[in-house]
């Protein structure tokens, strides 16, 4: 892959309250995202945050937040939310939300 193809593709942030504790659950979403969508993104970044903020970003795009009591989400549903701002053809296989 070229520079100029990587440059083109949107980068996925996590962003964690490491005071909460959810680095690892941070890092186990990121690898999962990078698995599904590694063809499709610049980088996947974990990003430390003020406390209390969970908030999953692709590009300019906030997919996921923690904000109004969401929870952490489920992979499925994630993975789902993310494909439909970068790959919005991208089949998710057995990863699709029933």
């Amino acid at each position: 892959m070229d520079s100029k193809d990587q440059e083109s593709r949107p980068k996925l942030r996590v962003h964690y309250c490491p005071q909460c504790g959810w680095l690892a659950r941070a890092a186990w979403l990121a690898q999962e995202l990078l698995q599904t969508f590694s063809d499709d993104v610049a980088e996947c970044a974990l990003v430390p945050d003020k406390p209390g903020t969970f908030e999953v970003w692709a590009g300019n795009t906030r997919v996921w937040t923690r904000e109004k009591g969401h929870s952490i989400p489920e992979i499925k549903v994630l993975k789902a939310q993310v494909r439909d701002v970068i790959a919005p053809d991208k089949a998710l296989g057995h990863s699709e939300p029933a």
